[in-house]
């Protein structure tokens, strides 16, 4: 069972509040980072998709709510709770998280730098908040009519984006490395727009279409929606589940592209993708051989 450090868990609900009177949409955090309330649809991996239509709790960032009394109804569900996430992509912000990691070993402020200036684009006063290891998040404000994905390293090495169906850390978590705060000076700030350039470097010209081939029928169509589904910390075990069962079901070939954008979508790396499916395969070859 989860320590309940109540403290903790009433600045997290306090801060949380003040974000959503701002307009930002959110949700309890644990002391991972991760959402704070486990999937109502756990034990159950046929599950068909939910966002939450079902009514209850644990379906991660689309929990998020501007609601107060949903809020407090929340943190009350998750009294662990320590932090807050901060859904992306949502009216009346459509927030976009640059996420500057220092963890890669490269040096992602300079990576952001070069890009802007070789894209002819300047990085506006923002918000800025400070992470427990050091990096930072810039929040900005996209476009209604512009979806932008959640991708890691796609931009430049070290640098990732949470964007629609991505959450960020809100100023004030705790997390089990440290406290995660807003950086001197732009605490005032509303995320500002994001420059124009640079929300056409964050979204890519669509993949080429691979259409569930029509042998795989419906149960094809099912799986690589279960994978489209995934939220952070289940994406590598949905899409490994996903393809076991294609291969099983004699399928496998046929998904490969169709699971590996699915995933690509949610935030895992293509390379990471193709592994997976690569390993559900070799599995599963191995039980049929």
């Amino acid at each position: 069972m989860a320590t309940i450090d109540r403290q903790a868990t009433t600045l997290a609900l306090a801060h949380a509040l003040s974000a959503a009177e701002r307009g930002l949409a959110v949700f309890p955090l644990s002391r991972t980072k991760l959402p704070a309330l486990r999937s109502p649809h756990r034990d159950d991996p046929t599950a068909p998709p939910c966002h939450g239509e079902c009514g209850r709790f644990g379906h991660g960032v689309y929990d998020a709510s501007t609601e107060p009394e949903r809020i407090r109804e929340l943190f009350a569900a998750a009294p662990w709770a320590t932090g807050y996430g901060i859904a992306c992509g949502l009216e009346p912000h459509h927030l976009i998280g640059i996420d500057l990691d220092t963890k890669s070993g490269t040096d992602s402020s300079a990576a952001l730098r070069e890009l802007a200036l070789r894209h002819l684009f300047t990085i506006p006063e923002t918000v800025v908040v400070l992470t427990p290891s050091g990096g930072r998040h810039l929040w900005l404000s996209g476009s209604p009519d512009v979806v932008v994905p959640n991708s890691a390293g796609r931009l430049a090495p070290g640098i990732d984006i949470r964007g629609a169906g991505g959450y960020l850390v809100g100023p004030g978590s705790r997390t089990a490395h440290g406290v995660y705060s807003t950086a001197p000076g732009t605490s005032h700030l509303a995320p500002a727009p994001c420059p124009r350039a640079l929300l056409r470097l964050l979204t890519p010209p669509p993949r080429t279409h691979h259409p569930t081939p029509s042998s795989a029928g419906g149960h094809g169509q099912g799986l690589v929606q279960f994978v489209a589904a995934a939220h952070e910390g289940q994406r590598n075990t949905r899409l490994f589940w996903a393809a076991c069962r294609a291969y099983e079901n004699g399928i496998g070939d046929e998904l490969v592209e169709p699971l590996v954008d699915a995933a690509v979508q949610v935030g895992l790396s293509e390379r990471e993708a193709r592994s997976t499916v690569g390993s559900a395969r070799r599995l599963v070859g191995g039980r049929q051989g």
